[in-house]
């Protein structure tokens, strides 16, 4: 099942993709796609719905961030091994995390460009969506957790990631750093999330190119090192790594400046696409 959130920012409504790729109106069944709506029992009520029995919405309607509410987004870092080969650092011990603040922004919406940017990059990840809260959980029952998997780009300032006090999250967390969707499809309808093909292209060349199958740590290991620290729950976010092409890897290293467009997708997950625009008081 693929679900949706459609409509203005800030007003979205809940919607699914139909066998056909149309997209029908589900608010007359639940009032959002966030939090309590993602447990098993509301995803499996959504998926006996016929989506002839919904109406339809017009095929430009604008699709907004696929989990709605206010997510906790738990990314994770070095988290690819042909990454870390081309970057040439040693393969961590232990799932690398960090914290974007940030709320998640739509599949079509632009990347903002912060005031003061010099090192704006780009990082095509498979995205997790908790669908049951999680403390303390282990990884043989960490995937009865999850609600599904989504296209995620992490944006990040790097200047402001890694120089000056070198602090991550004040270079992850700028409003339009979360771009997720355009669907969140359903953990049933995954086979294996970890034999998915991902990319990322900026003005047509494609810079990343891999398969979810280069990740050191996989999602149950993630899920359950995570439930450790802190507690996940229904409708958060983890991000869970990036393969090799980010612009900072690249030799002459290259950053997104304004006018440049980013296409990203995941096998089966669908495909974003970013036009990236100065940030201007008032636009958040």
């Amino acid at each position: 099942m693929k679900l949706v959130r459609w409509g203005a920012a800030g007003q979205e409504k809940p919607g699914l993709i139909d066998a056909g790729g149309g997209l029908r109106d589900l608010s007359a069944v639940v009032p959002d796609l966030g939090g309590a709506q993602l447990a098993p029992e509301v995803l499996t009520a959504l998926a006996r719905i016929d989506p002839a029995t919904l109406p339809t919405l017009p095929a430009d309607t604008r699709l907004g961030a696929c989990v709605g509410g206010s997510p906790k987004i738990v990314a994770v870092g070095l988290n690819y091994a042909d990454h870390v080969r081309e970057a040439g650092m040693a393969f961590p011990s232990e799932p690398v995390l960090f914290m974007k603040t940030c709320r998640p922004s739509g599949p079509a919406d632009p990347v903002w460009l912060p005031p003061g940017h010099s090192k704006v990059d780009w990082e095509i990840e498979l995205a997790v969506v908790i669908g049951r809260d999680a403390l303390c959980v282990d990884e043989s029952t960490a995937m009865d957790h999850v609600a599904g998997y989504a296209t995620f780009i992490d944006v990040s300032e790097r200047a402001w990631q890694l120089e000056g006090s070198g602090q991550w999250v004040k270079g992850k967390s700028f409003p339009s750093f979360a771009p997720i969707g355009p669907w969140l499809v359903t953990a049933d309808a995954v086979s294996d999330p970890h034999e998915l093909s991902l990319w990322l292209e900026v003005n047509g060349e494609r810079l990343q190119d891999s398969r979810s199958a280069e990740m050191i740590f996989r999602i149950p290991r993630l899920i359950s090192d995570i439930s450790r620290f802190m507690p996940l729950f229904a409708g958060d976010i983890i991000a869970t790594g990036t393969p090799p092409g980010v612009g900072m890897g690249l030799k002459p290293q290259r950053w997104l400046n304004e006018g440049d467009r980013v296409r990203a997708g995941i096998e089966g997950l669908g495909v974003q696409a970013h036009d990236c625009v100065p940030w201007r008081r008032g636009t958040d």
